[in-house]
């Protein structure tokens, strides 16, 4: 009797710092997670498919979390957050946002504006267990959307999951 393995989630890692981005990319593999990781936010949009024309059709992704900078040349982690949550089909994907610059003012901003978590640079091995929750509560999510889309088309409205208010619970505390 073959034992199933534990599925491999894939993240992708956005840093313009080619020393950040081997950490990052070291400590996701290290807890076996499948890796992309680019350094820039042009780059990540691109593999998400967000900078096709509008008329095309978009890449299937298979991203199950976003790690992604929040100082790079251009468009910022802040930038990149924002254009996920925008999206249609992204938006339930989780992000994490990371910075050296420990500014309350931003750190509450991203979170406000959707970002899951905030780690302060350099990231440790002990944030990377912080991740897999987001993961499989963004999965929880995606299969509560598809079963409601596909039982009750009549609700049609704000889109909001049953994990909304734990995260605005979460966001308060946050800002507290």
């Amino acid at each position: 009797m073959a034992v199933a393995a534990e599925p491999q989630f894939h993240v992708l890692a956005v840093d313009d710092s080619l020393t950040d981005r081997k950490l990052i990319e070291r400590l996701l593999r290290t807890n076996s997670y499948q890796v992309t990781a680019v350094e820039s936010v042009s780059k990540a949009l691109e593999f998400l498919g967000l900078l096709q024309e509008e008329t095309s059709v978009p890449p299937e992704v298979d991203v199950n979390l976003i790690i992604t900078d929040y100082c790079m040349p251009g468009m910022t982690g802040y930038d990149l957050l924002r254009k996920i949550k925008e999206s249609s089909l992204l938006k339930d994907i989780p992000v994490v946002i990371m910075s050296s610059e420990n500014v309350p003012s931003r750190i509450n901003r991203c979170l406000e504006e959707g970002a899951d978590e905030f780690f302060l640079k350099p990231v440790q091995l002990s944030d990377m267990k912080r991740l897999r929750p987001h993961i499989l509560k963004g999965q929880t999510e995606d299969l509560i959307t598809l079963s409601s889309n596909n039982s009750s088309s009549k609700r049609k409205g704000s889109g909001e999951g049953i994990f909304s208010g734990t995260k605005r619970s979460r966001l308060n505390l946050a800002a507290a």
